[in-house]
C-alpha cells in the first residue's frame, strides 16, 4: 500500500491541486493508509465533481471485485480524462502551473488507457489490448516508464505474433534503454525458438555448435546475467507463487512475475525448455570473478535480498545470487600452502617439541631396520629349536 500510495502521488498529483477541489481531496486519498478511507475520499472527490478520472482509477483498483467491475469504472475514468485532458491542452501555454497540469492530466490518461488495455487482455479480447497498447506508444512515445512495451511483448507472445515481437525488441532492446527480464528472456526465446525443436546436447557436443546456436546460448547467457532467478522457476525447480503488484529489476520478484505470465510462452515452443536448462548454468562461469566486475551488465547488486523480502511473502524463500564455486584444485592447494606454513611456524617456535614429535610420527609409519632384524632372529631361533625337539 505504501509503494502504491508513492505510484499514483508521483503521477496524479502536481502543484495546481488546490485550483480545484476534487483534485485536493484525491491527493489526500492517495496519502491515506487507510483502505476504507481511500475509497470514502474518491466518492467524496465524485461528489464534488463527476468528472474526476483518479476518482474512478481508485475505485477501480481497490474496490472492484472482477475484472469486469473493474473494466467498467475504468471506462469511467476514460471518458472524464479525456474531457479533462482536452481542457488542459487548450490553457498548456498560459503558465508553468498549466504546463503542470497538462502532465498530471497526461499521466493519468494514459495510465487508465493501459489499465484498460490489461482488462481486456485479461478477459480474452487481446487484439483490442494491443491496439490499445500500440496507440498509446505511438501517442505518447516518452512515457517509458510504464512499460508498456512489456505489457505489449505479452500480449503479442500470446497471440504467437513472433514476427511482431522481434519489432517491438528491435526498437526497445537498445543499449541507451533500461533492460528488464520481460526484454532479455523475450529475445533468448526468439533466438532459441529457431533451434530448440532439433537441439540435443549430445549432438552438439561432437560436432560443436551451430551460429544459430551459439546465437540462442548467448542470449541465455545474457538474460541470466540481468536476472539469474529466471531460470528455475521456468524450469519449476521453485515454485511459484502470486507475483507482487511491486517488483524490483533483476531481483526474485521480478524472476517471479515474469514466469508467472511467460512460462506458458516458453512450453509452448517445443524444446525451448530444453535449450534452457542445458545451457543457463553456464552464465557463472563466464562472469569474471569476483562478481563485483560484471561481465555484459552492471555488477549485480548485493541489496536485492533485502528489498524482495519487503515485497514477498514471508513463507517465500528469497532467491539469492548464485555464488560462483572455485575448482577443488585451488581449494586443495589453498589448504595445503596453510597446513605447510603453519607446521614451519611451530617448528620454528617450539623446535624440540616438534624434532620429538616427527620422530614419534617417523616411528610409527617407518619401523626401525634393527627392530625388523630381531624379529627375524627370534623367528630363526624358533624355528630351529622346534626342528631340534622334532628330530630328537
Amino acid at each position: 500500500m505504501n509503494l502504491s500510495a508513492q505510484d499514483h502521488q508521483t503521477f496524479f498529483t502536481c502543484d495546481t491541486d488546490f485550483l480545484r477541489p476534487s483534485d485536493t481531496v484525491m491527493q489526500k486519498a492517495w496519502r491515506e493508509r487507510n483502505p476504507p478511507a481511500r475509497i470514502k475520499a474518491a466518492y467524496q472527490a465524485l461528489e464534488l465533481n463527476n468528472d474526476c478520472a483518479t476518482a474512478y482509477v481508485l475505485l477501480a483498483e481497490e474496490e472492484a471485485t472482477t475484472i469486469v467491475d473493474a473494466e467498467r469504472l475504468f471506462k469511467q475514468a476514460l471518458k472524464a480524462g479525456e474531457t479533462i485532458y482536452r481542457r488542459s491542452q487548450q490553457c498548456q501555454h498560459q503558465s508553468p502551473q498549466h504546463e503542470a497540469q497538462l502532465r498530471r492530466d497526461t499521466n493519468v490518461l494514459v495510465y487508465i488507457k493501459r489499465r484498460l488495455a490489461m482488462c481486456a487482455r485479461k478477459l480474452g479480447r487481446i487484439r483490442e489490448a494491443v491496439k490499445i497498447m500500440r496507440d498509446l506508444m505511438k501517442e505518447f512515445p516518452p512515457l517509458t516508464m510504464l512499460s508498456i512495451h512489456e505489457n505489449l511483448l505479452e500480449s503479442l507472445l500470446e497471440l504467437q505474433a513472433y514476427a511482431d515481437v522481434q519489432a517491438v525488441l528491435a526498437k526497445y532492446d537498445d543499449i541507451s534503454l533500461p533492460k528488464s527480464a520481460a526484454i532479455c528472456y523475450t529475445a533468448a526465446l526468439l533466438k532459441t525458438r529457431t533451434v530448440s525443436d532439433k537441439f540435443s546436447p549430445e549432438t552438439a557436443s561432437r560436432r560443436g555448435l551451430s551460429t544459430a546456436e551459439i546465437n540462442a546460448v548467448e542470449a541465455i547467457h545474457r538474460a541470466v546475467e540481468f536476472n539469474p532467478h529466471v531460470p528455475k522457476y521456468l524450469l519449476e525447480m521453485k515454485s511459484l507463487i502470486l507475483p507482487p503488484e511491486h517488483i524490483l529489476k533483476r531481483g526474485d520478484s521480478e524472476a517471479i512475475a515474469y514466469a508467472f505470465f511467460h512460462l506458458q510462452h516458453w512450453k509452448r515452443i517445443e524444446g525451448a525448455l530444453n535449450l534452457l536448462q542445458c545451457t543457463w548454468e553456464g552464465t557463472f562461469r563466464m562472469i569474471p570473478y569476483p562478481l563485483e566486475k560484471g561481465h555484459l551488465f552492471y555488477p549485480y547488486p548485493s541489496c536485492t535480498e533485502t528489498a524482495d523480502r519487503e515485497l514477498l511473502p514471508t513463507f517465500h524463500h528469497v532467491s539469492v545470487y548464485p555464488k560462483k564455486e572455485l575448482p577443488f584444485f585451488i581449494h586443495f592447494t589453498a589448504g595445503l600452502c596453510s597446513s605447510t606454513a603453519m607446521i614451519a611456524l611451530v617448528t620454528h617456535q617450539f623446535p624440540e617439541i616438534m624434532g620429538i614429535l616427527a620422530k614419534a610420527v617417523l616411528g610409527l609409519w617407518c619401523p626401525q631396520p634393527w627392530a625388523s632384524s630381531g624379529f627375524e632372529e627370534n623367528t630363526q631361533d624358533l624355528k630351529s629349536e622346534d626342528l631340534g625337539l622334532r628330530s630328537g
